[in-house]
């Protein structure tokens, strides 16, 4: 496809991004997050989910300036690279590569965990990996298509967390919520951020379709806007709904023993219901469309940041070309997926999650530096829209990204080592052939 065209097709609107963005996101609601009670308790979790969420309110209407300023398929590398430079702009987005490469193995895992209770003579991985091959191929069809499919299944991933939360609220205690709160005291909640991210990661790839956005300027705020908000009511909602019903314990750790779970939900309704019940059966079985939405919108949105690296030189340029008749970005999305594949076979969902964050952190703190930069230094760019309270808002998301990623450093050392040595490698390799 060497001398195939670079440029995407301009086929969503608002609805559609609503869709892609609580879908990037709903799988956190499932699974993954319930690993953070294991780190820091309730109230370890519950502090650093708080100030998560102002991270992200402020982040997203920041990030939803620069989207809709510069609407190019790169988000954070592209933003970066305009106003700090192809040095800042490399760090930018590799970090964004990372964070989105990163985060569809673990969701594939938990996928192929899900289908495994039912088809238990077929391996988890090779699930996976099934999964991997079937929505890379969706993915390459087309972006109208990927995104109608990812609408219709997150709508029924949302409702579903609706019938678990009406299933589960009234035998909503509050006692519960305060039984052994603290097990590693506060210092808990700074154990606990990668998982109260998990929650809402991977929000910002709707700038990342902004490029195959109708009138971006007007649909991106409507989309991003609303997606966060939806996502903020979802996550009080599952955090105390499925706490509630009989402490953290009870959704981390199977009954009969054994290490943390991946299915906090299955969990609490077999608490209140048993495995037998229709509720339990309905949560195990629809549960997987929201980790579907996430698998597929993620690798939609990754697909999207890896082709602009390669179509602005950063990175090899077969990636930055564009299916001749389909119009997507099929290289970069088969390049991907091989990456993907290859770290399923790590087995590691904790510390992949982990590395996806710092990605994610990287990369809201390169975005902020940015937005304040371009204000400064291209104060006529235009800009249809204007996050609300400049400069407090980007400021806040800044500090509270910074603190955090200074926090996960220093309570995952070695995942730390990996994540900087991913960069470091890349950006030698960059240094070397631009």
């Amino acid at each position: 496809m060497s001398n195939t065209p670079t440029q995407l097709k301009k086929t969503l609107g608002p609805l559609m991004l609503w869709g892609l963005g609580v879908g990037y996101v709903i799988s956190g609601m499932y699974f993954g997050w319930n690993l953070g009670l294991e780190k820091g308790g309730t109230g370890g979790l519950a502090i650093a989910t708080a100030f998560i969420i102002v991270m992200y309110l402020t982040f997203t209407f920041s990030y939803t300036e620069l989207a809709c300023s510069i609407p190019r398929a790169g988000g954070a590398f592209t933003y970066a690279k305009r106003a700090l430079g192809e040095n800042w702009g490399f760090l930018g987005g590799m970090a964004q590569n990372i964070e989105f490469i990163f985060a569809p193995p673990a969701i594939a895992f938990a996928i192929g965990a899900y289908l495994n209770l039912f088809m238990p003579a077929v391996p988890i991985i090779a699930i996976a990996i099934i999964a991997y091959i079937i929505f890379t191929g969706l993915n390459i069809y087309g972006v109208q298509a990927a995104a109608s499919f990812e609408l219709f299944i997150t709508i029924i991933a949302v409702m579903e967390l609706l019938i678990f939360a009406g299933a589960t609220l009234p035998s909503f205690e509050w006692t519960n919520l305060e039984h052994n709160a603290f097990p590693h005291g506060y210092a808990g909640a700074f154990a606990a951020i990668p998982f109260a991210i998990w929650f809402f990661l991977a929000i910002e790839g709707v700038a990342n379709v902004a490029e195959e956005t109708i009138n971006p300027q007007r649909n991106i705020l409507i989309g991003f806007g609303s997606a966060i908000l939806t996502l903020v009511v979802l996550c009080l909602l599952t955090f105390s709904s499925s706490v509630g019903v009989a402490g953290w314990e009870a959704v981390v750790y199977p009954e009969g023993g054994g290490g943390a779970s991946d299915s906090p939900l299955p969990l609490a309704l077999a608490r209140l219901y048993g495995e037998s019940h229709i509720l339990y059966k309905l949560v195990t079985s629809i549960g997987l469309f929201g980790l579907i939405a996430s698998f597929h919108g993620i690798i939609l949105a990754a697909g999207r940041a890896t082709f602009e690296f390669g179509r602005e030189g950063f990175a090899p340029s077969f990636l930055g070309k564009v299916h001749p008749s389909f119009q997507t970005p099929a290289n970069a999305l088969i390049v991907n997926t091989i990456i993907g594949i290859i770290a399923l076979f790590s087995g590691k969902t904790g510390e992949i999650i982990t590395i996806a964050c710092f990605g994610a952190l990287t990369l809201y703190i390169v975005s902020m530096i940015s937005l304040l930069k371009l204000r400064s230094t291209e104060p006529n760019l235009e800009r249809p829209f204007k996050v609300p309270l400049y400069p407090i808002t980007p400021i806040i998301a800044l500090v509270i990204a910074s603190i955090a990623l200074v926090a996960m450093t220093i309570y995952n050392p070695m995942l730390a080592a990996i994540y900087v040595g991913l960069l470091l490698v890349a950006f030698g390799w960059f240094k070397l052939v631009k």
